[in-house]
């Protein structure tokens, strides 16, 4: 592929949404409510696809013993680990009130443990969790079990202890290699340490290994970047997610013990992420689409080869699109044409779980004119085309006139080489993936309407 020009990285370098669902999830309203939710649960129980629709799971577990400065998740950070029982016996209240709407043994083929610090948990609370979840749901056989994880919390007998748990795919989050950086954001955890936990889980068998990077961090510079690209390619995990940071202090407390003058400028961050792109391809990563890259006979770089991806809240998944049921506090799922969020603040996570009740706070019902973007919008970021007949089919639309003016913008935006436009669809070029956020923001019509970006990350 020819290298990308700085010049179209400058143009494209701006806020946009990640896409993990649309509507975004900052277009969700209190209006919907936890009846809102209970309604949905009993409308996918009782509907035709009842019994053939699977689920995904996502659970989060906040807690981690150490701040991170560059991190913007919802967590707790606590060295009591007595702490986590009591978040289990939360957790399972909230799995009965699911079964008591969705019966018993309800098909899983995904679930995610995210944080926080899913390893926060002992091996015996895992275990727990575990069992719990089993005796709720029906995990199926060949589904896709993973779990985030922090390398200072693990050694081999831990990763040995996932893998009976029934997990097989890891992610370990890395960042950055380089010392200085390291010290920077407070995260300290010697290269030595990761390559050695990858040789280990790597024996044991785990059918996927993934590594979280981040570009843009405090202390970075292309040269150092390059040094860490360098040893990421010599461990050679089998997917990679590459993420721009973004420091937003005023919107996530724990950024502002970063020094914003440490912060590498963006003629450097553009170089970072060219050379990150170059260094990937060269070591034979497939770009699966928005940070994400995996190794030519990884699940992940076939389902797009084979035109299979999905997006969900965890991001692409090799999956079919299925409901996804969140649990734990900030939790956030999607069933029938509803998104949900539980509570953010475990005070008020428990307080509505001792009252029996779901501890959901905010969510969405989606209008058809939401469903009918969604379907572009995730056809974009998965497929990379967009055939105007099965849009028109799906929804009862005449799509030239329906998207009149994201149709104009798009037509503008082919003499960049990332997309065309023909009187059949919508096409991505080669080039485009590395842009399919921008894209895909043509056809957002909250983001077109308010032109609000800045709560979002930058699309490269």
């Amino acid at each position: 592929m020819t290298p990308l020009s700085p010049d179209l990285l400058r143009r494209f370098d701006i806020p946009g949404p990640r896409y993990t669902s649309y509507p975004t999830a900052d277009r969700f309203v209190e209006a919907f409510t936890a009846a809102d939710y209970s309604q949905a649960l009993v409308q996918r129980r009782t509907g035709p696809a009842a019994l053939t629709l699977p689920l995904s799971l996502y659970i989060h577990i906040p807690f981690c013993e150490s701040l991170c400065y560059y991190c913007g998740c919802n967590k707790i950070i606590t060295k009591h680990h007595d702490r986590a029982a009591s978040y289990l016996r939360y957790l399972a209240r909230e799995v009965d009130l699911h079964t008591a709407e969705l019966g018993l043994g309800q098909a899983v083929t995904q679930l995610h443990l995210g944080g926080g610090t899913p390893t926060f948990l002992s091996d015996p609370e895992l275990k727990e969790l575990m069992a719990m979840l089993r005796r709720s749901f029906a995990l199926a056989p060949g589904g896709e079990y993973s779990i985030e994880i922090d390398p200072r919390t693990v050694n081999e007998q831990r990763l040995t202890t996932l893998a009976e748990l029934g997990f097989n795919r890891i992610s370990f989050g890395v960042q950055d290699f380089d010392p200085d950086v390291q010290k920077a954001v407070h995260r300290i955890q010697p290269a030595e340490q990761v390559s050695k936990l990858v040789e280990q889980a790597r024996a044991i068998g785990f059918d996927s290994i993934n590594m979280d990077l981040i570009y843009g961090l405090p202390k970075q510079t292309p040269e150092s970047f390059a040094r860490t690209l360098a040893q990421v390619n010599e461990l050679r995990p089998d997917r990679i997610a590459l993420y721009a940071y973004a420091h937003l202090p005023e919107r996530f407390k724990p950024q502002r013990r970063i020094i914003s003058s440490e912060l590498p400028g963006g003629a450097a961050k553009i170089a970072m992420l060219s050379q990150s792109l170059a260094s990937f391809q060269e070591a034979g990563y497939v770009y699966v689409g928005m940070d994400h890259f995996a190794l030519p006979n990884d699940s992940l770089a076939v389902a797009k080869r084979q035109g299979r991806l999905h997006r969900n809240f965890q991001g692409y998944s090799t999956q079919p699109d299925c409901d996804l049921i969140g649990l734990g506090v900030s939790s956030i799922g999607r069933v029938g044409a509803t998104y949900s969020q539980n509570a953010k603040t475990l005070e008020e996570y428990c307080d509505l779980l001792d009252h029996g009740q779901f501890p959901v706070t905010r969510g969405l019902a989606l209008s058809r004119d939401d469903l009918a973007r969604r379907a572009v919008i995730m056809a974009i970021m998965c497929q990379g085309q967009v055939m105007f007949e099965s849009i028109e089919l799906a929804w009862l639309l005449d799509f030239h006139e329906y998207f009149a003016p994201e149709l104009q913008q798009l037509r503008e935006m082919t003499g960049t080489g990332l997309v065309t436009v023909d009187d059949s669809g919508i096409q991505v070029t080669p080039m485009g993936w590395y842009f399919v956020r921008g894209i895909a923001m043509v056809f957002d019509r909250y983001l077109q309407a308010d032109r609000n970006r800045t709560k979002f990350s930058r699309i490269i």
